[in-house]
């Protein structure tokens, strides 16, 4: 059985691929906007009333394209129809050969998805709340990425990482051999030794402007000697989450096995954060001070969310090395943030931390195990109840 698992490095581009990388972002907004624009259009269409529509139109023409198919069909008709433009070198948009097809492509993949959701929502066949019809993405505010997939395999695949002279670099479609920050040792290991592949790329801005790209990776079960057996007798381990301390572990006894301290990086890094967002406001708008000031913002929420997401990472691969069954509490943390600990409760990230240990006890052999709710844990063990809210 594989597993899916994340590579991230940061890109260091050259002043030629960082607008290249640019024109890649504005290529994925547009084609979003596009098909969405096409889905409007068809549903106006089809809501008008017959004796105006053409009579020798047919019903595929009037067919509102829906499925991630339909509009990666209906996109590539539209790019290349008078409707797109018309130049020298004849109809169709101007621009589509400067940038990756795939990047139009899973554009329209994103809408579909969408779409997908919404139209489940409104059958019920979607729990939590109801997703919107989706909307147009605007240059100011919508997240800076697209994504690329991955086409061939080996020295022929269009995603490679590393060559023979230079080994930090990442190549993608269109866009040449980036440079890379962190060492890709590891996936190149992994990918020689024919243990992984890579399925997609998404390259994103972070914070401060920098670039990063995210390789979601196929990869072959860990090895034996990383996984625990099934077969071995493991006493459950309690997980109870709280603020000023993150969790407390306790066996089925209710005795105490261990307790982790939060980092707590927002409360920390408040009064920072409060400068930083001060000094943000008293700046002229569109001047290049508040860009400057925007920036340094950014990164240091950036810089909070590292802290954060590398304390889950380390402790939630610890316990599912260390544990072979554990069991958490389901929390109601949507209806927990509306209340006056809501900051505390998201610095913390109880909900992240359960996805984690969910996947990486999968990869380990641990079991984990989600106690309900209203499970009446504090009648049964009185003494882990008690440590547990002196650690609240």
């Amino acid at each position: 059985m594989s597993r899916h698992t994340t590579f991230s490095f940061t890109l260091l581009p050259s002043r030629e691929q960082e607008q290249a990388l640019k024109r890649h972002v504005g290529a994925a907004r547009f084609a979003f906007n596009q098909c969405l624009r096409l889905v409007t259009n068809a549903l106006g269409a089809k809501r008008q009333p017959d004796a105006s529509a053409a009579q020798d139109t047919s019903a595929a023409e009037n067919r509102v394209p829906w499925s991630c198919f339909d509009l990666i069909n209906a996109f590539n008709a539209w790019k290349r129809s008078t409707a797109a433009g018309v130049d020298e070198a004849g109809p169709g948009l101007a621009w589509r050969a400067e940038v990756c097809q795939q990047v139009f492509e899973e554009a329209a993949v994103d809408l579909g998805r969408a779409l997908e959701a919404f139209s489940s929502g409104r059958k019920g066949e979607r729990a939590g709340k109801k997703p919107r019809f989706p909307k147009f993405k605007r240059k100011a505010t919508a997240r800076q990425a697209f994504r690329l997939r991955n086409k061939g395999s080996g020295k022929a695949a269009a995603i490679r990482v590393g060559e023979a002279q230079q080994a930090r670099i990442v190549r993608l479609p269109k866009l040449g051999c980036v440079r890379v920050r962190e060492s890709t040792r590891r996936l190149r290991r992994m990918l020689r030794k024919d243990r992984a592949k890579i399925l997609f790329a998404t390259v994103s801005t972070r914070e401060g402007g920098r670039w990063r790209v995210s390789l979601n990776v196929q990869a072959s079960p860990l090895h034996l000697e990383h996984r625990r057996t099934r077969g071995e007798a493991t006493s459950p381990v309690g997980i109870d989450r709280g603020l000023s301390t993150f969790a407390v572990l306790a066996d089925t006894e209710g005795r105490e096995l261990e307790r982790i301290d939060s980092p707590r990086p927002l409360r920390r890094l408040l009064p920072k954060l409060r400068r930083q967002s001060r000094a943000l406001s008293r700046k002229q708008a569109g001047s290049r001070n508040r860009a400057r000031a925007r920036q340094h913002l950014s990164r240091m929420h950036g810089h909070i969310r590292s802290i954060r997401h590398d304390f889950l990472h380390r402790h939630s691969s610890r316990l599912a090395q260390t544990h072979g069954h554990l069991v958490i509490e389901q929390l109601s943390i949507s209806g927990l943030i509306r209340t006056r600990l809501a900051r505390s409760i998201a610095d913390s990230a109880w909900a992240l931390f359960g996805t984690l240990l969910a996947y990486k006890a999968a990869w380990y052999g641990a079991e984990l195990t989600v106690a309900d709710r209203f499970y009446p844990s504090t009648r049964r063990c009185a003494g882990a109840a008690r440590s547990a809210k002196r650690s609240a």
